[in-house]
Parts: structure tokens; sequence; C-alpha cells
């Protein structure tokens, strides 16, 4: 008879590879391919996409993309995040990984390939001014936004809740880069310096709206399984905590949680981070894929 951690096992498999309880084969496959990928196993990528402080980014990086009324209209319009939140979430799990882990033909294919679906994605928005204007979600602006929240939120999330990066947070920026420059990014930042002003640019563009409201009770509040409701709730909490002062007003949060949350954050977080550790393997099936191939290869 299946036992209460062995289900627990599953559900946590079937929340983060999209209704699979085995190791899907996309994760497998990343053991295929000719080189070591962009990004070694001593890189400051491999550091954070591999740290369980990704669970705390990604609330976080959704947060904070919805914030630009461009962004947010593509994913109204055309998501299907309302119905089908844990479908789109391992999607944006297999192009993480696929680009952290994959060889570099995989890498660039994971990221033509999303490329080629945003060109159906056009509409309209009102922008920070109450003025209409057209989108794509191809559009060098929205990209560069969706890279530096991406950026910024997994960089913040393990500069808070993991261990050292390798060579700093400058390294992981830099590193990082690439992924940009491989969804269409001119230029992205290289230093977390960088980063900090270039999102301090987007400022004027942000803005309130309802659909934004309607983004934030889905990202608060996803279709999980009871055995994760509790733990989900506190990293969205340790998500909501990091963001600026700015972010919080604009998305309808308390400038800051009651003192005794607060002071409880961040020792619940670490605690939900070692639980998920444990129910998951210490080596995820893509590092362990990547890691053969990077063998075979015979790249260190």
């Amino acid at each position: 008879m299946e036992n209460i951690l062995d289900r627990w096992r599953k559900e946590l498999r079937r929340t983060f590879a999209g209704q699979s309880e085995t190791v899907p084969q996309w994760e497998l496959d990343l053991e295929k391919g000719d080189d070591a990928g962009f990004f070694a196993p001593d890189s400051a990528v491999w550091a954070v996409h591999g740290s369980m402080t990704a669970l705390v980014a990604g609330p976080r990086a959704l947060l904070t993309q919805t914030l630009h009324p461009g962004a947010l209209a593509g994913v109204h319009d055309f998501s299907d995040f309302r119905t089908d939140f844990l479908g789109r979430l391992a999607r944006t799990i297999r192009w993480i990984f696929t680009v952290t882990y994959g060889d570099t033909s995989a890498a660039q294919a994971s990221c033509n390939g999303i490329r080629q679906l945003h060109e159906r994605i056009r509409g309209t928005f009102l922008d920070a001014d109450g003025n209409e204007r057209s989108y794509s979600a191809n559009d060098p602006r929205l990209l560069r936004w969706v890279h530096l929240t991406f950026t910024d939120a997994f960089l913040t999330a393990h500069q808070i809740y993991g261990g050292a990066i390798p060579g700093g947070a400058d390294r992981y920026v830099a590193e990082w880069a690439t992924a940009g420059e491989l969804m269409g990014v001119v230029d992205p930042p290289r230093s977390e310096a960088e980063l900090r002003r270039q999102l301090e640019g987007f400022l004027p563009e942000l803005a309130r709206s309802a659909p934004l409201d309607e983004a934030v009770r889905a990202i608060s509040h996803p279709p999980l399984p009871r055995s994760q409701r509790l733990g989900y709730r506190i990293v969205f909490a340790a998500a909501v905590e990091t963001l600026p002062l700015q972010y919080r007003r604009l998305l309808g949060f308390k400038d800051r949680a009651p003192l005794p949350v607060r002071l409880l954050i961040k020792p619940a977080t670490a605690v939900v981070l070692r639980i998920v550790r444990l129910g998951l393997s210490k080596v995820g099936p893509s590092e362990a894929a990547a890691r053969r191939r990077i063998a075979r290869v015979g790249v260190s």
C-alpha cells in the first residue's frame, strides 16, 4: 500500500512536471547532445537554478512581470493561466531547465520555439497613462522586461534564502544574459547594478489594473493539492516580502507585513524549502541528465 510520504512525493512531481508522476521524457532527453551547453556545473546559473530558492523566485517573477500592462495583456488575452496554472508552470520550468542544463542546440531550439509561439500574441492594452497601445509578445521592450524580472527574482530569492553564488551576483546576471540574448533581448544587463538600473527605467510604465488584480489572485491561490497549500502560502509570503515598496503598492499588498509575520517568514520558508528538498532528489533529473551528457562529451 502506498504510504503518505510516497503519495506526497508523487503530488510534488505532478505539480512541477505538469501532472506527470514520473520524470518527463524531456528531462531525460537533456542527456543527449554534443556539447556541454551554455552553462557549466560550476556556473552561477547552475547554483541558483538548482536551488530550492526557485520556489520563492517563481511567484516573485510572475508577480513582477504582471506589473507591465503590455506584458500582462499578452498573458491575460492568450494564456490559459486561469484554467491550467500548473500546466503553464510546468512549461516555464521546462524552458528554464532546458536552457540551464541542455546542450546549446536544445537551449536554442527551446527559445526559438517560444519566440515562434509569441508571433501570434498581439493585441492592444492601456498604458500607465490610460492610452491605448498595441503590443506583441516579441516586442523588444516587453522581452527586456520579462528577462529583467526573471533575473531579478531568481537572484534576489537566492541572495535571501540560498547559499553562496559562485562569482557572486554579477556573475549570475552576466551568465543569464545569454538566455536573454537567445530570447531576443539586445544587450541585456551583465551586472547587478545594471540590472537594477534597467529595472528602475521601467517604473513609469508600470500600472495597477483590474487584469492585474485577477492575475495576482491566480498567482496567490493556484490549484495545488491540499498537502502543498500551506507551504505555498509561506513561500508566496516570502516572495511578496522581497518585493520593492513600489511593486508591493501597485500589486495591492500592504507596505509591510505585521512584525510577527515578518519575523516568522524567513525561518518558516527555510523549513518549507528543506522539506521540499527532502521530497525531491538532491540532484534533480535535469541536472543529472546534464552531468551524464557532459561526462560523455568529455567536458569537465
